[in-house]
């Protein structure tokens, strides 16, 4: 199956980079290289570019399409938790931008043989790097319903997240949940059927919460986004596209703390704990897909772009 995916928020993305010619960039979430691709293009041959993907199908479809660049890119296969490791290995201290797109791909969703969608029945996998032993299957099967109603209650934030889990627990006591299409059936059976009419596919949301817990993702990118930062070279950015909540509310919450980090009280008449700003938030309210972008790409919807501008202190 072709690698295919449609960069959300690509002019927004790239206009918000300010990207200049001679510039080293990053991008930590290759995919099929739509951003990457677009900041190449505007890179002169001092410029250098580096793509970061835990996925092996993305490392080559973006190594094609990269290839016309070859000799101002360098592609790694790893997670972006570990990009400075990466950067340094490579003799890079600092950058003038960096991009992650956070959303499942087109690609990893539309192979059934990936486990990600609800859609059609396939293994239990979600696996974003095929090297990890775990899938979706050993936490469906293997977590205690306690876990299994955090996961699904905080990072699906379903309402019914109670008894899906009590569902999946009895289901899987008379044989090993395997496929999407068991799990989304017990789903079904779970969720009171006015609200599957109304309140859109009922696997959505529990989907989501296991595909978050397999590959540890808002961890990730809460434990990430600071050390980032500090990546940049002074004028460099950082240009963030989340889909869902959880994590937008973590890129919003850091990068306010990088740009006021200040833990005074708010009587204090002068600031005395010393810490410093790294500089400036461009977005104070997200940028969305225009409406056209959203009709041409309905995933696009959920989208948001937050922005967040490196700056030495005096």
């Amino acid at each position: 199956m072709e690698f295919k995916h449609k960069s959300v928020l690509l002019e927004e993305t790239i206009d918000g980079l300010n990207i200049k010619p001679d510039g080293i960039y990053v991008d930590g979430t290759l995919g099929g290289a739509g951003h990457a691709s677009e900041v190449c293009r505007r890179l002169s041959a001092k410029g250098r570019f580096i793509g970061i993907d835990q996925d092996q199908d993305a490392i080559v479809a973006a190594s094609d399409r990269l290839a016309a660049y070859e000799d101002r890119v360098t592609i790694i296969r790893s997670n972006y938790c570990y990009m400075a490791n990466e950067l340094h290995s490579l003799g890079i201290q600092k950058v003038n931008g960096i991009v992650l797109d956070l959303g499942v791909s087109s690609y990893q969703l539309d192979n059934e043989e990936r486990g990600f969608t609800y859609r059609t029945d396939a293994p239990l996998d979600m696996r974003m790097d095929q090297r990890q032993s775990r899938t979706a299957a050993d936490i469906v099967n293997g977590y205690e319903e306690k876990e299994l109603y955090r996961i699904i209650r905080d990072y699906g934030e379903d309402k019914f997240a109670k008894n899906i889990a009590k569902h999946i627990v009895a289901a899987r006591q008379q044989s090993p949940i395997r496929t999407t299409g068991e799990l989304t059936e017990i789903i079904r059976q779970s969720i009171p059927m006015k609200m599957q009419v109304t309140g859109g596919h009922p696997a959505k949301r529990t989907f989501q919460a296991i595909r978050i817990e397999l590959n540890r993702e808002l961890d990730v990118l809460r434990e990430s986004l600071d050390g980032m930062i500090d990546l940049l070279d002074d004028g460099g950015r950082i240009c963030i596209i989340t889909f869902h909540s959880l994590e937008d509310r973590i890129v919003k919450t850091i990068f306010r703390k990088n740009e006021n980090p200040c833990t005074c009280p708010s009587d204090f008449p002068v600031c005395v704990c010393g810490k410093k700003s790294k500089g400036k938030v461009i977005t104070r309210k997200p940028i969305l897909p225009t409406t056209a972008e959203q009709e041409e790409n309905p995933r696009s919807k959920s989208a948001k772009l937050r922005i967040f501008e490196r700056r030495f202190s005096d």
